[in-house]
């Protein structure tokens, strides 16, 4: 009895190791990836020197894949030494040529991508890859391009990406019937890292707060009469998860208001003050508050590694700054007599396009979703249902506090003016005329130097409604987190038809593009832009790129140096602008996934001081974000797809709703059109008719369709006869393949 007992437990154990091992083989985790068996790939082979028609470039004049104009002039010859002229291919598709066995023939026309694909709708049959928007390819896609899902089994490097990354493959798929269809190579301008980030001149910062006793000025204006009101609570206390200011882990930082008070209750209570007053007022609240925290760096309460700073306090900061402009900016003073620097703008503030980052900023500064979402104004909630910024009374209530700011003068007076001329950060930044804005790292601080220091600063403290309980949580969140963007490139059925050689050199540069090295070479240009170690050993692993070239950390990997004379040529030619150089002279960067490991060695040492204290924050997790993966036990921290994979019928049923999709959009995000939420931040409910309050905002996007297409996006199958909706669709398809 006891040996069958034995012999019956031994079977069970090893039909739960059988069990867990097929679960390891078909379960996708990336804890189970080593114990899978390898899958088998088909090889893709064709002609040498096949020919490849592109139209293809990144959305601008001479952003193609060939010069537009000789490069030798005045002697400005690239790192590589050889002198293009115009017509010639760029250094990257020179050598992608190589790589390929290709041959490439440039038929672009240097076109914004949704105009490049209209130029050549109706003569497919002469292109084989082109620009196209992800909305255009999904929506022609079935009929015009390839279904590059039927050849995953020859690309071992782009379908590893996907299954690495779901809410990538999920965002491409075009149809989600049988094994899925996906009609466009994806982009990434970097992926999974944070996007956009405050910065703040923190020089300014550390002139106002830091030092013992009390500040003094003998030139400043005052305050204006107080609109904003108190967004943090006025009593009570608030405890916030910072990184130690060493680095090196975490602590709880308590804001005690019975010390003190709220900022903004008190400033407000005071009502106008001067300048010198308004910094007391402040330097008083953050010793008190923080009990001595931050000791005599008070500064540090914004830009510090260990920042705990939120919307009032940085409201009452922005007040300090403006009422002593002579203080921080003298040179502003001195050329402009009588005004005071501008607290916060956006880069263009006579660029659609750009003034849109102030109410993204809204969203990280009063803890609302969907401002900054990956698609429309989208983003989910715990229920795993789609939600819309548009129709929700949060997103007024954070634009009324902007356009409270705006009143107060605490925003650029140009902004939402499309006739503004100097409105842009060339004047703000380098002229000292501003202060704090919301934009890219890399490109924004170039003007920084050793006493212009113009940098990130970790995203603010708010309440965000997470799902984890009902009162909210007051932490550090950004949606601004990077993942497919909307510019792709589709191959094309009638271009590449009955050639088999044209097809799978088309997807061959695909499937190479994810690969390590085409990663490097899409990111960086050839090899002659990068300090290589040892030019014979072949980069098929991340392992190999530390035996091949000169490396640093880059989130923890090993990526390669750019060489001197790439990185002096980058400053001759676009000012350290990496993305210029990149796409105008390398002729990387214009699709595919590219790598911030180039751009962030093309950042000014101050710009990389404040990218390395979020880069803390995050990997502490201090700063929580969107996942570009489907979070099942709480959907609000999934990225929402950049597209969903909508029906051509569906797509006409969004499109009648005009005031809300585009060109006569009401929420446009293009340069030369309007977004009624910039009309609001300047100037309130009274800047669009028929809307007077919150309430009436909701219900004027929901009048305008928002609604309705929010509930067709999220459709449940009520009956045999009725179809899923898109998110629905996406859903069932993710569940069915990861089953």
């Amino acid at each position: 009895m006891k040996k069958s007992s034995k012999l019956l437990a031994l079977i069970l154990v090893l039909a739960l190791a059988l069990s867990m091992a097929l679960a390891g083989c078909t379960g996708g985790g990336k804890g189970n990836k080593d114990s899978s068996p390898a899958k088998e790939y088909k090889e893709l082979t064709y002609a040498k020197d096949t020919v490849l028609r592109m139209s293809a470039g990144y959305d601008a004049n001479g952003t193609g894949i060939s010069f537009t104009s000789g490069i030798a002039e005045d002697g400005k010859l690239l790192a590589d030494g050889v002198t293009y002229k115009a017509g010639d291919l760029k250094p990257t598709w020179v050598q992608i040529q190589k790589e390929l066995n290709v041959k490439f023939d440039d038929k672009f026309n240097n076109e914004k991508t949704d105009a490049n694909y209209k130029t050549w709708k109706d003569q497919l049959d002469q292109i084989d890859v082109l620009s196209i928007t992800a909305s255009q390819a999904n929506e022609t896609g079935a009929t015009e391009f390839v279904n590059i899902a039927d050849y995953l089994d020859y690309m071992p490097n782009f379908d590893k990406y996907l299954n690495d990354n779901p809410i990538v493959k999920l965002s491409i798929m075009g149809s989600t019937a049988g094994n899925g269809a996906i009609y466009f190579s994806p982009y990434f301008d970097g992926s999974d890292d944070i996007e956009r980030m405050p910065l703040m001149r923190t020089d300014w910062v550390a002139k106002l707060l830091n030092g013992d006793g009390e500040f003094t000025a003998t030139t400043y204006t005052s305050t204006s009469a107080p609109v904003y009101t108190p967004y943090m609570p006025t009593t009570g206390s608030v405890q916030v998860d910072v990184v130690k200011a060493s680095g090196t882990g975490t602590e709880k930082v308590t804001k005690d208001y019975s010390k003190y008070g709220n900022i903004i209750a008190k400033m407000n209570e005071k009502g106008t003050m001067t300048g010198v007053e308004a910094v007391n007022m402040l330097r008083t609240y953050i010793d008190q508050t923080y009990n001595g925290y931050y000791g005599t760096n008070r500064a540090d309460l914004f830009i510090g590694q260990n920042a705990a700073w939120d919307a009032d306090e940085m409201v009452a900061l922005l007040r300090c700054v403006v009422a002593n402009s002579a203080t921080v900016s003298p040179e502003y003073t001195a050329e402009k007599e009588g005004n005071n620097v501008v607290g916060l703008f956006s880069r263009e503030d006579n660029n659609n396009q750009r003034r849109v980052d102030l109410f993204r900023f809204a969203g990280s500064l009063f803890g609302v979703r969907g401002l900054e979402s990956r698609q429309d104004y989208l983003y989910f909630g715990k229920d795993g249902k789609l939600h819309d910024a548009r129709n929700s009374v949060d997103t007024y209530e954070a634009i009324e506090r902007m356009n409270a700011m705006f009143q107060e003068g605490l925003i650029s007076a140009d902004y939402g003016n499309d006739s503004a001329s100097n409105a842009t950060n060339k004047n703000y930044i380098p002229k000292n005329w501003g202060f704090m804005s919301y934009d890219y790292n890399q490109t924004q601080t170039l003007w920084s130097t050793d006493t212009l220091q113009y940098r990130a600063v970790l995203v603010p403290v708010a309440k965000w409604y997470d799902g984890t309980n009902n009162d909210g949580v007051y932490m550090r969140f950004t949606e601004s987190w990077r993942s497919v963007k909307t510019d792709c490139w589709a191959i094309s059925k009638a271009g590449v038809a009955g050639n088999q050689d044209k097809l799978f050199a088309a997807l061959k540069l695909i499937d190479w593009a994810y690969s390590m090295q085409g990663q490097i070479t899409m990111s960086y240009g050839p090899d002659a832009f990068i300090k290589v170690k040892d030019a014979s050993v072949v980069v098929k692993t991340k392992e190999d790129v530390a035996k091949k070239y000169e490396t640093f950390k880059f989130n923890g990997e090993d990526w390669p140096l750019i060489s001197d004379g790439s990185y002096q040529s980058l400053q001759t030619l676009t000012g350290g602008n990496y993305t210029d150089y990149a796409r105008l002279y390398l002729g990387s960067t214009i699709s595919f996934l590219k790598s911030q490991a180039f751009e962030v060695q093309c950042t000014t040492a101050v710009g990389k001081q404040g990218a390395a204290l979020l880069s803390n924050a995050i990997a502490a997790g201090i700063i929580k974000h969107p996942l570009l993966k489907v979070n099942t036990e709480n959907m609000w921290y999934t990225s929402v797809p950049t597209v969903l994979p909508t029906t051509s019928d569906e797509t006409t049923t969004m499109n009648n709703f005009t005031n809300i999709s585009g060109s006569s959009s009401k929420y446009s995000f293009t340069k030369k059109q309007t977004n009624i939420l910039v009309d609001m931040i300047k100037g309130g409910y009274a800047a669009v008719e028929g809307i007077s309050n919150k309430t009436e905002a909701v219900a004027k996007a929901n009048e305008w369709g928002v609604q309705d297409v929010l509930a067709m996006r999220n459709h449940v199958k009520e009956n045999e006869d009725d179809v899923n909706g898109p998110w629905q669709r996406l859903l069932e398809y993710y569940n069915r393949i990861t089953a």
